[in-house]
């Protein structure tokens, strides 16, 4: 069975950019070998996410999505940081069929990041206030409300 065990995101200032993902989401930095430009691998759970220094430009919709098993403090951290936002789905807090909350922010070099989160009931209610249902922007049928992110 095929797997990923990692991905890759530019940033624009390294160092900035590991601060962002050790901040929002805990992430660990972890030996890095030396391939002659700004590097530094990262641990979130059991993948890896490698942050490369390069002058280039993120993509509107391209993202990567993380799971957590508590949004609070993330959405706490991205809201410290001002890194919301708004327009790439629609709103930042979105619900999808299934109780699965996506909180959608941008790290320093512009890159999209989802953040999965199942349970709406366990939000505070100021986080449950701002939530949009994906049916909020784009009618969804029978057949795509049965879509589920997370696969038992």
């Amino acid at each position: 069975m095929a797997q990923i065990n990692r991905v890759s995101v530019n940033a624009l200032n390294l160092e900035e950019s590991v601060r962002f993902y050790e901040d929002l989401l805990g992430a660990e930095r972890i030996d890095t070998p030396n391939f002659g430009i700004p590097v530094q691998w990262l641990a979130l759970g059991r993948t890896q996410l490698h942050l490369f220094e390069r002058d280039l430009k993120p993509t509107s919709h391209h993202h990567l999505g993380i799971t957590v098993d508590d949004i609070e403090p993330v959405y706490r951290a991205a809201e410290r940081r001002n890194a919301f936002d708004h327009d790439a789905f629609g709103n930042n807090l979105v619900e999808l069929p299934g109780d699965v909350v996506q909180l959608y922010v941008r790290d320093p070099a512009g890159n999209l990041v989802e953040i999965n989160h199942h349970g709406v009931e366990r939000l505070p209610d100021d986080l449950r206030a701002q939530l949009k249902g994906l049916w909020d922007f784009n009618p969804q049928n029978e057949e795509s409300m049965r879509g589920r992110l997370f696969v038992p």
